[in-house]
């Protein structure tokens, strides 16, 4: 006698070992969302949850092999959307922690002020800049640790010099306007003491910066706006760019948006046809449905592209019942990298992979 709620093996004769009826199998792999009841992905997860059944839901390193799949569905210069197949959501969700939070970029995180003028005060003007996307791979340079000394190799020195004549109308001052300086600092740190001393700046670079990068270093957008400066007004500043992760500043998240979902799947549960056909294709404004022509006059409803819908569920409002199945499939996701860094989405998505490696193989040596 089996627990309530509990279905064994024993309780269904006409089903075979190593198979789950369709309800189960359903409930298994699948999300179900109803028209009254928010979408979760809460389900049976206990790897011998099916064991009676002669099925293993637990997911060994071999099947996981043959089953995980990645496939580009749209890739360009800033997004990049593709499936991971046969994975868990907590692995979904780990690569858009990483994503967001541990892979590295460049950002300015030190500004030296000269003269400012501006209504902006210092404080804002520098969160400003610290927030301005610049053009420059993170892979190229090394971390700056409280004790290193600036150089070629772990800082980028921008300088930023504008002025509004006075009699002049307003004047923007663009993100474009920040010059790359690649042979270093050129603001002195402290007056020279002896006759005839080299005068000693904010940065130590022992050669220019044109070795490390082979292209010149600035700004992602050149159109952003800094300031606005009246007439008589002065910003006169360096900048220093580190390379940093976004966990313990926003400005050096590599990317504006990183997230996933699961598959979509819609099922019909009866055949829509005439009217009520045309009536479902209408409710739905992501075009998931549309209209075949059976001949004789008739027409009925099939799902032309379940990837489009986004769970309002409004065709399943207004219906005594329900012609349609909302499903998620829950090893399915669609993922998608807005890249606002200087580094391409697919490579920020190769980054993040090393990353968790890298932690796996961490975790590994620790317990061995």
């Amino acid at each position: 006698m089996t627990k309530k709620g509990f279905t064994s093996a024993l309780d269904m004769p006409d089903v075979p070992m190593g198979k789950l009826p369709d309800h189960l199998e359903v409930q298994r792999t699948r999300v179900v969302c109803k028209a009254d009841a928010p979408i979760n992905t809460e389900g049976i997860q206990y790897s011998g949850s099916y064991a009676t059944m002669g099925i293993d839901n637990s997911t060994p390193l071999e099947r996981f092999r043959k089953n995980f799949k990645v496939e580009v569905i749209r890739l360009t210069e800033d997004e990049m959307e593709f499936d991971m197949i046969g994975i868990d959501a907590a692995i979904a969700n780990a690569f858009r922690r990483i994503l967001i939070s541990e892979v590295p970029t460049m950002a300015i995180e030190r500004v030296f002020m000269v003269d400012n003028t501006s209504p902006i005060v210092d404080e804002v003007l520098a969160h400003r800049l610290g927030l301005t996307p610049l053009d420059a791979d993170p892979r190229l340079f090394e971390y700056m640790s409280g004790h290193d000394v600036a150089n070629e190799r772990n800082t980028i020195v921008f300088k930023l010099h504008v002025s509004c004549k006075k009699g002049s109308p307003r004047l923007t001052v663009k993100s474009d306007q920040l010059e790359w300086l690649p042979d270093g600092s050129k603001l002195h740190e402290v007056a020279p003491s002896l006759p005839g001393e080299q005068q000693k700046t904010y940065t130590s670079f022992s050669g220019s910066q044109m070795e490390v990068s082979k292209k010149p270093l600035g700004v992602m957008h050149k159109d952003i706006t800094i300031a606005r400066l009246g007439p008589g007004q002065t910003i006169e500043l360096e900048a220093h760019a580190v390379k940093g992760i976004g966990k313990v500043h926003a400005k050096w998240s590599p990317v504006a948006t990183a997230w996933y979902r699961m598959l979509p799947e819609v099922v019909f549960l009866k055949e829509v046809k005439g009217e009520e056909a045309v009536q479902l294709v209408d409710k739905c404004k992501q075009g998931v449905f549309d209209i075949e022509d059976l001949g004789n006059g008739e027409r009925r409803a099939f799902v032309k592209n379940p990837r489009a819908c986004t769970l309002c569920r409004e065709c399943l409002r207004g219906v005594s019942e329900d012609p349609v199945e909302l499903r998620r499939v829950r090893d399915h996701f669609i993922f998608t990298i807005e890249s606002a860094a200087a580094v391409p989405p697919e490579v920020l998505f190769t980054e993040a992979v090393k990353i968790l490696e890298e932690k796996c193989e961490r975790v590994i040596s620790e317990l061995s």
